[in-house]
């Protein structure tokens, strides 16, 4: 059986309809003073004052971002097919449980041995999705491949606060030392079961589900208001690039 009908790229468009998908926050970071632009078919929050100035005020205290439009797909095979399969879709990326890997574009996080979730960008995601079902049928013959990018929202929180504005709501040990960059922590956020990653120093991705979104926004509002944290646009986030890009840039600066 395939998903691809709930892939939100999968809208078609026509003359009289244009389809748009839209984040389970997007009312709340309307009313928070959000500008917006469509983009990959999303109508994305992508700054408050500007990206600059959101960006100013991330580095210098914190702030969070709606990033529910990100590509979302699970993978579940038995354990030895799903390695293969990441192993051929991500340029031989190995899983390991409790870290997410960055590949090809994409995090590739292993929640249980026979389960993953692949997280990109929106502009990725198509051709990502037909890579790995086309490895599939030879890498893991028991696979299945399900679009969940509707499933799960999603938010930044970065900044010097950010660790302190989640100690509010979740019992997660975010300390360096224990959610090191590239850990992924399952866990409970807000009282909700939810998958957090560590991306880079003080940043943080964290996925929960779509019906709990405007809930989820008012428990990160509320805790980081009070740390002096705001809410920031996309566009205020630096892209978060592969280790082997990363390693090619630094050799040809």
């Amino acid at each position: 059986m395939s998903f691809d009908f709930l892939a939100p790229d999968a809208a078609t468009q026509s003359d009289r309809f244009a389809p748009v998908a839209r984040s389970p926050m997007e009312r709340s970071a309307q009313a928070a003073g959000a500008q917006f632009e469509l983009r990959d078919g999303w109508n994305v929050a992508v700054a408050y004052v500007s990206a600059e100035q959101d960006a100013e005020a991330c580095r210098r205290i914190g702030g969070w971002a709606d990033v529910s439009h990100l590509g979302k797909l699970e993978l579940q095979a038995p354990p030895q097919e799903l390695e293969a399969l990441v192993a051929q879709s991500a340029g031989g990326a190995t899983l390991e449980l409790g870290r997410a890997i960055r590949a090809a574009g994409a995090w590739w996080c292993p929640l249980t041995r026979s389960r993953a979730l692949v997280i990109c960008e929106p502009a990725v995601l198509p051709a990502l999705r037909e890579q790995i079902t086309e490895a599939a049928p030879t890498a893991a013959p028991s696979a299945s491949v399900v679009e969940v990018t509707t499933i799960f929202a999603a938010m930044t929180l970065a900044g010097p606060v950010a660790r302190e504005v989640f100690a509010r709501f979740s019992a997660i040990d975010l300390r360096p030392q224990i959610t090191p960059v590239g850990a992924l922590r399952p866990g409970s956020i807000g009282r909700q079961p939810a998958t957090l990653i560590c991306e880079a120093p003080d940043r943080f991705l964290f996925l929960f589900g779509w019906a709990i979104g405007e809930y989820m926004w008012s428990i990160v509002s509320d805790a980081g208001e009070h740390l002096g944290a705001r809410p920031i646009g996309v566009d205020a986030l630096a892209p978060i690039r592969d280790p082997a890009d990363a390693e090619e840039a630094s050799t040809h600066a």
